[in-house]
């Protein structure tokens, strides 16, 4: 399977826009623009990425529109990937060094997907470790712009996380029983 996905460099600028925003349907002069490939190689790896169900199209008017498959068998783990490799997440791992000493770094599943917030509250980004806040807020600055929405975000020590674990907080266990997308760290240095 993964040999039919990271075929091109065409391809993977399709799977970074489509999966950058799931929620978006793009029609083909969209995706040359954002991908700045020619119209001849995104058409072509549409075909391709149709035939293995990866894109479903539809005709609107005079233009064929084409969106990502949410039942594509790997359309969680490529979510994971884009998310870790684009806008926020790209910016979260390559800064890691100016953020301080970071342990975990993970995104709301929601937040992830483009999908609105299951109560004002919710967290979109949670971030543990000795974080420098300045450079944290910096980079959510950045990408609330890029997304033209508030970023609820949460930085938390160590010692905090442990203390919430312990006493089985009801702000950290919401974060838990959710969907969620790990960037920096794992599940596990989350939960033990």
């Amino acid at each position: 399977m993964l040999k039919d996905i990271f075929i091109s460099k065409t391809r993977v600028k399709l799977l970074e826009t489509f999966l950058s925003d799931p929620t978006q349907m793009f029609h083909v002069r969209d995706l040359v623009r954002r991908t700045e490939e020619e119209i001849n190689a995104v058409r072509r790896e549409l075909s391709r990425m149709e035939q293995l169900g990866l894109v479903k199209k539809e005709p609107r008017g005079n233009r064929l529109y084409y969106w990502f498959r949410k039942d594509y068998i790997l359309y969680p783990d490529l979510l994971s990937l884009v998310a870790k490799s684009t806008h926020i997440g790209n910016s979260l791992i390559k800064n890691r060094h100016k953020l301080g000493r970071v342990n975990i770094a993970m995104f709301s599943g929601r937040f992830v997907r483009h999908e609105p917030r299951s109560h004002p509250d919710e967290v979109d980004l949670l971030i543990v470790g000795d974080i420098n806040l300045n450079e944290l807020a910096s980079i959510v600055r950045e990408e609330e712009t890029r997304r033209g929405q508030t970023i609820n975000y949460t930085p938390m020590t160590e010692e905090e996380l442990k203390f919430r674990r312990t006493r089985r907080d009801p702000f950290l266990l919401s974060i838990l029983t959710n969907s969620r997308i790990m960037i920096i760290g794992s599940d596990m240095d989350l939960v033990e």
